[in-house]
């Protein structure tokens, strides 16, 4: 059982912008232009965003005509989910043990 969460993973969708990007490409594959109207964010900035997040393969691209659409590795959301839900589960079956004091 697997009980340690990819940190650096956490550190990344802990922005809020970032967290914002993966929930709006969680509903649909959207470009640039569409994540700049959502998220009322400059382009630039937003750029640097989806990067970092392209980096850490949280999301793909794919190119259309001179855009840019930006799509959710939903493996890679899961891969997280799993890792809270491993480390949840051994907390449940570690309640009950309680280290001494020296």
């Amino acid at each position: 059982m697997m009980t340690s969460v990819d940190a650096d993973l956490i550190r990344i969708l802990a922005d809020p912008l970032r967290l914002r990007i993966v929930t709006l490409l969680a509903r649909e594959t959207l470009c640039t232009t569409h994540l700049v109207e959502e998220t009322g964010a400059k382009q630039t900035n937003l750029s640097n965003h989806l990067r970092v997040l392209r980096e850490a393969g949280v999301v793909e691209t794919e190119p259309c005509g001179r855009f840019t659409y930006y799509r959710l590795k939903p493996d890679v959301i899961a891969q997280l989910a799993g890792q809270f839900a491993d480390l949840a589960e051994s907390a449940r079956t570690a309640a009950a043990n309680k280290r001494a004091c020296p």
